[in-house]
Protein backbone atom coordinates (compact mmCIF):
# COMPACT_ATOMS: atom_id res chain seq x y z
CA UNK A 1 0.00 0.00 0.00
CA UNK A 2 1.36 3.24 -1.12
CA UNK A 3 -0.10 6.65 -0.99
CA UNK A 4 1.36 8.98 -2.98
CA UNK A 5 2.40 12.40 -2.59
CA UNK A 6 0.07 14.44 -5.11
CA UNK A 7 -2.70 12.02 -3.31
CA UNK A 8 -2.20 13.63 -0.22
CA UNK A 9 -2.44 17.50 -1.72
CA UNK A 10 -5.08 16.26 -3.39
CA UNK A 11 -7.27 14.96 -0.07
CA UNK A 12 -5.94 18.51 1.71
CA UNK A 13 -7.68 20.74 -0.91
CA UNK A 14 -10.86 19.13 -0.98
CA UNK A 15 -10.54 19.38 2.72
CA UNK A 16 -9.59 22.92 2.86
CA UNK A 17 -12.10 23.75 0.11
CA UNK A 18 -15.01 21.57 1.49
CA UNK A 19 -15.82 21.16 -2.23
CA UNK A 20 -14.66 18.86 -5.36
CA UNK A 21 -15.77 21.40 -7.62
CA UNK A 22 -13.67 24.23 -5.69
CA UNK A 23 -11.03 21.95 -5.22
CA UNK A 24 -10.64 21.04 -8.72
CA UNK A 25 -10.61 24.43 -10.00
CA UNK A 26 -7.73 25.15 -7.23
CA UNK A 27 -5.25 22.35 -8.11
CA UNK A 28 -6.40 22.70 -12.16
CA UNK A 29 -7.65 19.05 -12.58
CA UNK A 30 -11.00 17.96 -13.54
CA UNK A 31 -13.84 17.41 -10.68
CA UNK A 32 -13.79 13.56 -12.22
CA UNK A 33 -10.38 12.97 -11.80
CA UNK A 34 -9.76 14.60 -8.32
CA UNK A 35 -12.72 12.24 -7.39
CA UNK A 36 -11.24 8.97 -8.79
CA UNK A 37 -7.96 10.56 -7.05
CA UNK A 38 -9.86 10.74 -3.71
CA UNK A 39 -11.51 6.79 -3.86
CA UNK A 40 -8.56 5.67 -5.08
CA UNK A 41 -6.38 6.76 -1.65
CA UNK A 42 -9.15 5.86 0.29
CA UNK A 43 -9.50 2.20 -1.30
CA UNK A 44 -5.70 1.99 -0.58
CA UNK A 45 -6.05 2.70 2.87
CA UNK A 46 -9.31 0.88 3.66
CA UNK A 47 -10.54 3.60 5.08
CA UNK A 48 -13.72 6.90 4.63
CA UNK A 49 -11.92 10.33 4.61
CA UNK A 50 -14.95 12.52 3.19
CA UNK A 51 -18.49 12.58 3.85
CA UNK A 52 -20.07 13.86 0.34
CA UNK A 53 -23.32 14.80 0.24
CA UNK A 54 -24.99 16.25 -2.84
CA UNK A 55 -24.52 19.97 -1.08
CA UNK A 56 -21.40 19.36 0.63
CA UNK A 57 -17.95 17.39 1.47
CA UNK A 58 -16.96 17.17 5.07
CA UNK A 59 -14.24 15.01 7.02
CA UNK A 60 -14.68 12.27 8.83
CA UNK A 61 -13.07 11.63 12.28
CA UNK A 62 -10.69 9.63 10.51
CA UNK A 63 -10.14 12.71 7.67
CA UNK A 64 -9.63 15.29 10.35
CA UNK A 65 -7.06 12.98 11.98
CA UNK A 66 -4.61 12.43 8.82
CA UNK A 67 -5.33 16.28 7.88
CA UNK A 68 -4.17 17.31 11.16
CA UNK A 69 -0.87 15.93 10.72
CA UNK A 70 -0.46 16.07 7.16
CA UNK A 71 -1.24 19.77 6.35
CA UNK A 72 1.19 20.93 8.50
CA UNK A 73 4.05 19.35 7.26
CA UNK A 74 3.15 19.71 3.67
CA UNK A 75 2.88 23.65 4.30
CA UNK A 76 6.47 23.26 6.05
CA UNK A 77 7.68 21.88 2.57
CA UNK A 78 6.16 24.21 0.92
CA UNK A 79 7.90 27.03 2.91
CA UNK A 80 11.56 25.28 2.41
CA UNK A 81 10.33 25.02 -1.10
CA UNK A 82 9.80 29.10 -1.22
CA UNK A 83 12.92 29.69 1.23
CA UNK A 84 14.62 28.21 -2.23
CA UNK A 85 13.81 31.52 -3.79
CA UNK A 86 16.52 32.98 -2.20
CA UNK A 87 19.24 31.63 -4.17
CA UNK A 88 17.12 33.20 -7.03
CA UNK A 89 17.89 37.52 -7.94
CA UNK A 90 14.48 38.22 -7.42
CA UNK A 91 12.14 36.94 -4.56
CA UNK A 92 9.01 35.26 -5.53
CA UNK A 93 6.05 33.81 -4.16
CA UNK A 94 2.62 34.91 -2.95
CA UNK A 95 1.28 36.61 0.53
CA UNK A 96 -2.31 36.42 1.52
CA UNK A 97 -2.82 39.49 3.80
CA UNK A 98 -6.32 39.62 5.77
CA UNK A 99 -7.34 43.03 7.13
CA UNK A 100 -10.00 45.56 7.92
CA UNK A 101 -10.72 48.68 5.19
CA UNK A 102 -9.37 51.37 7.22
CA UNK A 103 -5.71 49.85 7.52
CA UNK A 104 -6.03 48.56 3.71
CA UNK A 105 -6.73 51.56 2.21
CA UNK A 106 -4.51 54.34 4.35
CA UNK A 107 -1.73 52.28 5.83
CA UNK A 108 -1.31 49.30 3.86
CA UNK A 109 -1.58 50.37 0.55
CA UNK A 110 0.53 52.93 -0.48
CA UNK A 111 3.16 50.44 0.80
CA UNK A 112 2.16 47.79 -1.22
CA UNK A 113 2.09 49.77 -3.80
CA UNK A 114 6.13 50.61 -3.75
CA UNK A 115 6.46 47.30 -2.74
CA UNK A 116 5.07 45.95 -6.02
CA UNK A 117 7.34 47.63 -8.11
CA UNK A 118 10.32 46.85 -6.14
CA UNK A 119 9.64 43.17 -6.33
CA UNK A 120 7.78 42.16 -9.40
CA UNK A 121 7.63 38.04 -8.69
CA UNK A 122 6.12 38.74 -5.38
CA UNK A 123 1.88 38.64 -5.28
CA UNK A 124 -0.06 40.08 -3.10
CA UNK A 125 -3.39 38.75 -2.53
CA UNK A 126 -5.28 41.31 0.04
CA UNK A 127 -8.24 40.31 1.94
CA UNK A 128 -10.12 43.28 3.52
CA UNK A 129 -13.07 42.54 5.89
CA UNK A 130 -13.63 43.90 9.39
CA UNK A 131 -14.48 40.46 10.65
CA UNK A 132 -11.90 39.15 13.12
CA UNK A 133 -10.21 36.38 10.83
CA UNK A 134 -8.85 33.40 11.93
CA UNK A 135 -5.30 33.57 9.70
CA UNK A 136 -3.85 30.23 10.73
CA UNK A 137 -7.78 28.62 9.26
CA UNK A 138 -8.22 30.38 6.88
CA UNK A 139 -4.50 30.16 5.57
CA UNK A 140 -3.34 33.68 5.56
CA UNK A 141 0.13 34.54 5.92
CA UNK A 142 -0.90 37.14 8.07
CA UNK A 143 -3.16 39.64 9.18
CA UNK A 144 -3.74 43.35 10.36
CA UNK A 145 -5.53 44.20 13.82
CA UNK A 146 -5.48 47.05 16.01
CA UNK A 147 -2.47 46.90 18.88
CA UNK A 148 -5.43 46.03 21.40
CA UNK A 149 -7.42 42.94 19.47
CA UNK A 150 -4.19 41.18 19.06
CA UNK A 151 -4.03 37.79 19.24
CA UNK A 152 -1.69 36.07 22.00
CA UNK A 153 1.02 33.73 20.66
CA UNK A 154 1.33 35.76 17.34
CA UNK A 155 4.85 37.93 16.39
CA UNK A 156 3.46 41.64 16.05
CA UNK A 157 5.15 44.16 14.11
CA UNK A 158 3.97 47.67 13.80
CA UNK A 159 2.85 49.43 10.79
CA UNK A 160 1.21 52.77 11.51
CA UNK A 161 1.50 54.91 13.94
CA UNK A 162 -0.72 55.31 17.42
CA UNK A 163 -4.74 56.37 15.73
CA UNK A 164 -7.09 59.08 16.97
CA UNK A 165 -10.86 58.88 16.46
CA UNK A 166 -12.70 62.16 14.97
CA UNK A 167 -16.65 63.05 15.12
CA UNK A 168 -17.11 64.96 12.35
CA UNK A 169 -20.24 66.79 10.68
CA UNK A 170 -21.05 69.24 7.95
CA UNK A 171 -21.53 73.12 8.28
CA UNK A 172 -24.99 72.80 7.57
CA UNK A 173 -25.75 69.87 9.77
CA UNK A 174 -24.39 71.97 13.27
CA UNK A 175 -26.44 74.95 11.73
CA UNK A 176 -29.69 72.93 11.91
CA UNK A 177 -29.05 70.92 15.06
CA UNK A 178 -26.56 72.58 16.67
CA UNK A 179 -22.52 71.87 18.16
CA UNK A 180 -22.40 68.65 21.12
CA UNK A 181 -20.54 69.51 24.08
CA UNK A 182 -19.62 66.74 25.34
CA UNK A 183 -20.11 62.53 24.53
CA UNK A 184 -23.41 62.56 26.26
CA UNK A 185 -25.05 65.42 24.40
CA UNK A 186 -24.54 62.31 21.18
CA UNK A 187 -28.03 61.54 22.48
CA UNK A 188 -30.04 64.51 20.98
CA UNK A 189 -28.20 64.41 17.76
CA UNK A 190 -28.33 61.75 13.65
CA UNK A 191 -25.31 59.99 14.24
CA UNK A 192 -24.38 57.66 11.18
CA UNK A 193 -23.91 54.04 12.44
CA UNK A 194 -21.43 51.28 11.73
CA UNK A 195 -22.56 47.91 12.39
CA UNK A 196 -19.67 45.40 12.63
CA UNK A 197 -20.17 41.94 10.74
CA UNK A 198 -18.11 40.30 13.42
CA UNK A 199 -20.41 40.50 15.87
CA UNK A 200 -23.46 42.16 14.32
CA UNK A 201 -23.96 44.37 16.76
CA UNK A 202 -22.95 48.39 16.20
CA UNK A 203 -19.96 50.62 16.84
CA UNK A 204 -19.86 51.86 20.17
CA UNK A 205 -18.01 55.55 20.09
CA UNK A 206 -15.34 55.47 22.83
CA UNK A 207 -14.45 58.84 24.44
CA UNK A 208 -11.75 59.42 26.97
CA UNK A 209 -10.29 62.83 28.40
CA UNK A 210 -8.75 63.22 31.71
CA UNK A 211 -8.67 59.89 32.45
CA UNK A 212 -12.23 59.75 32.67
CA UNK A 213 -14.39 56.86 29.85
CA UNK A 214 -17.41 57.18 28.09
CA UNK A 215 -18.70 54.67 25.83
CA UNK A 216 -21.71 55.86 24.25
CA UNK A 217 -24.66 54.29 21.79
CA UNK A 218 -25.60 56.42 19.00
CA UNK A 219 -28.79 56.25 17.33
CA UNK A 220 -29.22 57.41 13.86
CA UNK A 221 -31.15 57.30 9.72
CA UNK A 222 -28.37 55.38 8.10
CA UNK A 223 -26.17 52.43 9.27
CA UNK A 224 -23.88 50.56 7.10
CA UNK A 225 -21.11 48.20 7.42
CA UNK A 226 -18.33 50.15 5.53
CA UNK A 227 -16.50 53.72 6.97
CA UNK A 228 -16.40 55.20 3.28
CA UNK A 229 -19.93 55.44 3.23
CA UNK A 230 -19.78 56.79 6.87
CA UNK A 231 -17.77 59.96 5.54
CA UNK A 232 -19.58 60.49 2.25
CA UNK A 233 -22.74 60.91 4.40
CA UNK A 234 -21.45 62.63 6.82
CA UNK A 235 -20.11 65.27 4.00
CA UNK A 236 -23.68 65.20 2.77
CA UNK A 237 -25.07 66.59 5.85
CA UNK A 238 -26.66 63.43 7.22
CA UNK A 239 -25.42 62.99 10.58
CA UNK A 240 -22.15 62.73 12.41
CA UNK A 241 -19.43 60.39 11.94
CA UNK A 242 -16.84 58.62 13.92
CA UNK A 243 -13.48 58.22 12.08
CA UNK A 244 -10.52 57.87 12.10
CA UNK A 245 -8.89 61.63 11.78
CA UNK A 246 -6.78 60.52 8.82
CA UNK A 247 -9.75 59.88 7.07
CA UNK A 248 -11.76 63.24 7.59
CA UNK A 249 -8.54 65.55 7.87
CA UNK A 250 -8.69 66.82 4.39
CA UNK A 251 -12.27 67.55 4.64
CA UNK A 252 -11.68 69.25 7.98
CA UNK A 253 -8.96 71.42 6.44
CA UNK A 254 -11.22 73.01 4.04
CA UNK A 255 -13.91 73.52 5.98
CA UNK A 256 -16.36 70.73 3.95
CA UNK A 257 -16.46 69.08 7.77
CA UNK A 258 -16.02 70.24 10.94
CA UNK A 259 -14.55 68.71 13.84
CA UNK A 260 -16.24 68.26 17.79
CA UNK A 261 -15.74 66.82 20.89
CA UNK A 262 -11.68 66.73 19.88
CA UNK A 263 -10.63 66.91 23.56
CA UNK A 264 -12.21 63.82 24.08
CA UNK A 265 -10.70 61.59 21.34
CA UNK A 266 -7.32 60.86 22.95
CA UNK A 267 -4.69 58.21 21.05
CA UNK A 268 -5.04 54.87 21.31
CA UNK A 269 -2.39 51.90 19.45
CA UNK A 270 -2.18 51.74 16.03
CA UNK A 271 -2.27 48.78 13.57
CA UNK A 272 0.09 45.49 13.78
CA UNK A 273 1.06 42.77 11.05
CA UNK A 274 0.02 39.84 13.49
CA UNK A 275 1.66 35.78 12.10
CA UNK A 276 2.60 33.04 13.59
CA UNK A 277 5.38 32.39 15.07
CA UNK A 278 7.49 29.89 12.70
CA UNK A 279 11.11 28.59 12.50
CA UNK A 280 11.40 29.41 9.03
CA UNK A 281 9.63 32.08 6.79
CA UNK A 282 10.11 32.75 2.90
CA UNK A 283 12.51 35.48 1.65
CA UNK A 284 8.93 37.05 -0.11
CA UNK A 285 7.15 37.24 3.20
CA UNK A 286 10.41 38.72 5.43
CA UNK A 287 10.77 41.65 2.75
CA UNK A 288 7.39 42.11 3.28
CA UNK A 289 7.08 41.97 7.04
CA UNK A 290 10.35 44.64 6.87
CA UNK A 291 8.57 47.20 4.30
CA UNK A 292 5.59 47.05 6.21
CA UNK A 293 7.28 47.90 9.56
CA UNK A 294 6.05 51.75 10.99
CA UNK A 295 9.38 53.76 11.11
CA UNK A 296 8.76 56.11 13.57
Amino acid sequence: MKTRLNDLIAFIAVAEEESFTRAAARLSVSQSALSHTIKGMESRLGLRLLTRTTRSVSLTEVGRKLYSSVAPRLQDIENELDSLNALKDSPSGTIRISTAEHAARNVLWPKILTFMQDYPDIHIEMSVDYALTDIVADKFDAGVRLGESLEKDMIAVSISPPLRMAVVGSPAYFEKYGIPESPRDLSEHRCINLRLPTYGRLLVWDFEKDGREVNVRVEGQLTVNKSFFIRDAALKGVGLAYLPQDMVKDAVADGRLVRVLEPWCDEFPGYYLYYPNRSQYSPAFSLFVEAMRHQD
